[in-house]
């Protein structure tokens, strides 16, 4: 009974308004009843309330490619093997579905382009005409690329996958001309069903939709040929059309009982691959087809990329994250500019290999490739920041240079180097995306030799404007976090902890500042490390509060989010009860924003000496995460676009500017009667103190 307990928590479900991420914590992996797979895929397709567009159908059966159509759905329909009465049913609402779906998309119908397939199994759900056809069209709109055509570029971007992880095999096929299009064209059209037993198929759609990624048939496309890897490289010498017909019928080899192997690989290989991956190519690959200028120059970016890039988002958060994800990418930089360049700024993590070696000093360059590897090992070996088995080169994002980068990375993916990746925009983005904390978090930066600061025409009192994505977290938290990883003096990847946190001064300064430029703000804040703070102000010094506006992103985020200690239990309170408590003075609902980007659910009470954070854990339960002495707080900011997003700064007066020990953010709804009465009581706990 036990184990079925699942299933009826499903049904519960079903009957309530669930959405796809509560079908996959129930299911799990299991194999769906048949009975509620129906229900299941439209809550996962996010079809089940909308409404009966084939009643717009008016039978009329009219188009250029009608007769093809009929042909194409009765000899589909003929390889099922149903009876003859369902034969008939069943070519009669293909039929209807299709010509509708041409007509209310405006498309055109070609033969074999996988569209029949792809709905042929949802008929074997039973359900009604309608309900069948919004299932097509959600799946068509959601998990089938744009693109799949003959060198398409959806093609480009899986060849690039596969050069990732099996170089080996990727050269193989490339060395036959047996390019991705000529094989997996149907796999990518149909998600498989135009190659794998309905049975197959239905279970795979089963953790396909629950798993809502689009980029899933990627992997499992990347699993067919890596499973196979063996005979393909068996038939190296064979020729080119018998080695397309085994690719081609790959998939026909798979049984139900391989399906749940199948899918989990193809997840631990997604976690294996950076996330630049799916993020760059999400818009062109599942974005509105269109044929502009610049989505023609995307798509010209695709088919002539070396090897997969990786963005300079990821790779500034990936040398910043202290506790990555078992079997995650941890990325080993190599930087690739020549040594004058590398001299006048660089990452302290990256691993410097000067690209004009290749071709002045063969034997220098290759006694530099070793001390790389051997770099590599050993960072890995002490699990250091800087380490990583994911080879990510780095260019100066200068075309007339990065030739000679490219060369490198080639020579890297001759030597069938698994997972090699380049940065794209070079060091050039970094650059840029650092902007004014420039300092922080390059090595020996020079504005007078760093090329950049050349061509950009830099100074060092008008720092370079921040260029971030507009979908990416806070920008000062990832600076913040990644000032920790760099400062550790970590260029020669020597394995030396990454313990140092040197944070950017902060451009919130209150309106009477001095115009004194960069020395005044220098003067105005300072950060220290995880070790020097103590949380004690100097004695007899008047404690310093004000509330400015902030212009830029400054914060720097707490560390409340670090794994706790061996023995360390969280403290768990019941939100009623402890809204009862007699010396809460006011407590205000609002989220808790991570330097990850990430919102939780909070409560801020304020006390007459503490600010509490409580986070909701659901069932009137609440984690205590912090408690702030009032006294401690220095300075609170809040954004002037955004004047509910208020940042918390502690710390203490040093000399005439303050020294911060750490923040916190929250979006209060009320934030301007929370601010007032926290600061009513900072005034007041001051007050007496003296």
């Amino acid at each position: 009974m036990e184990e079925n307990m699942w299933i009826i928590e499903l049904e519960s479900a079903l009957l309530d308004d669930c959405n796809v991420n509560d079908i996959y914590s129930i299911c799990q992996g299991k194999p769906l009843p048949e009975a509620l797979r129906p229900d299941v895929w439209q809550v996962c397709l996010d079809v089940r309330h909308k409404s009966d567009q084939m009643s717009l159908f008016n039978e009329i059966y009219d188009l250029p490619f009608q007769s093809q159509l009929r042909e194409d759905c009765k000899r589909y329909v003929e390889r099922m093997g149903n009876d003859e009465e369902d034969k008939v049913s069943v070519v009669s609402d293909l039929e209807s579905i299709m010509t509708f779906y041409c007509k209310n998309r405006n498309l055109q119908y070609e033969a074999e382009n996988g569209w029949i397939e792809l709905l042929l199994p949802l008929f074997a759900l039973k359900l009604n005409r309608s309900d069948t056809f919004n299932l097509f069209e959600s799946i068509r709109d959601t998990y089938i690329p744009k693109g799949c055509k003959p060198k398409g570029n959806v093609f480009h971007v899986f060849r690039l996958l596969l050069l990732y992880h099996d170089p080996e095999l990727c050269t193989v096929l490339d060395t036959k001309k047996i390019t991705p299009d000529l094989y997996s064209l149907t796999w990518f059209q149909s998600l498989f069903a135009s190659c794998s037993s309905l049975s197959v198929i239905i279970a795979m759609w089963d953790l396909y939709f629950q798993n809502a990624d689009p980029f899933m048939v990627f992997f499992l496309a990347l699993i067919i040929l890596i499973n196979g890897r063996e005979q393909i490289m068996a038939l190296k010498t064979a020729p080119k059309e018998e080695i397309l017909k085994f690719l081609i019928n790959m998939p026909c080899a798979l049984e139900v009982d391989d399906v749940p192997d199948f899918c989990s690989l193809a997840q631990y290989y997604a976690l294996k691959t950076p996330t630049s991956f799916k993020t760059d190519y999400l818009k062109a690959l599942y974005g509105k087809q269109n044929d502009t200028p610049r989505s023609q120059e995307e798509s010209n970016k695709v088919s002539q990329a070396l090897c997969l890039p990786v963005s300079v988002y990821e790779l500034v958060e990936n040398s910043a994250t202290e506790f990555p994800v078992q079997d995650s990418v941890r990325f080993f930089l190599v930087d690739c500019r020549p040594a004058e360049q590398y001299n006048a700024g660089h990452l302290s993590t990256a691993f410097h290999l000067d690209c004009n070696l290749m071709l002045q000093e063969p034997v220098a360059f290759a006694t530099a490739v070793q001390g790389l590897l051997t770099a590599q090992k050993q960072a890995i070996e002490v699990n250091s920041n800087a380490g990583g088995e994911h080879l990510c080169f780095m260019g100066s994002g200068r075309v007339e240079e990065d030739q000679y980068t490219h060369m490198v990375v080639a020579s890297f993916l001759q030597k069938n180097t698994h997972y090699v990746s380049l940065l794209t925009g070079g060091y050039t983005s970094i650059h840029d995306y650092f902007g004014d904390h420039m300092a922080d978090c390059l090595e020996d930066h020079s504005v007078n030799k760093c090329l950049v600061c050349q061509q950009h025409n830099v100074k060092q009192s008008k720092p370079v404007p921040l260029k971030m994505p507009t979908t990416t977290p806070s920008s000062s938290d990832l600076f913040s976090k990644f000032s920790a990883a760099m400062k550790s003096k970590s260029a020669e990847v020597k394995g030396r902890l990454l313990d140092i946190i040197v944070n950017p001064s902060s451009n919130g300064a209150s309106s009477g500042a001095s115009n004194n430029g960069a020395q005044s703000m220098a003067a105005q804040e300072r950060h220290v490390s995880a070790k020097e703070r103590n949380g004690k102000r100097y004695r007899n010094v008047a404690p310093v509060f004000s509330i400015d506006d902030e212009n830029e992103d400054t914060y720097d985020g707490a560390d409340r989010d670090v794994p706790q200690a061996a023995g360390e239990t969280k403290e768990i309170v019941n939100l009623n009860q402890y809204f009862k408590t007699a010396d809460i003075i006011n407590a205000f609902k609002c989220q808790d924003v991570h330097m990850n980007g990430y919102m939780y659910d909070s409560h801020l009470i304020i006390t007459p000496t503490q600010l509490v954070v409580l986070r909701e854990l659901g069932g009137g339960q609440a984690q205590i995460m912090v408690r702030r002495p009032l006294a401690s707080i220095v300075k609170i900011t809040a954004k002037k676009r955004h004047r509910n997003l208020i940042t918390f700064k502690y710390g203490f007066p040093d000399g005439d500017g303050l020294l911060i020990t750490d923040m916190d953010r929250f979006l209060i709804p009320n934030a301007t009667e929370a601010t007032a009465l926290v600061s009513k009581h900072i005034v007041q706990v001051l007050d007496n103190a003296k």
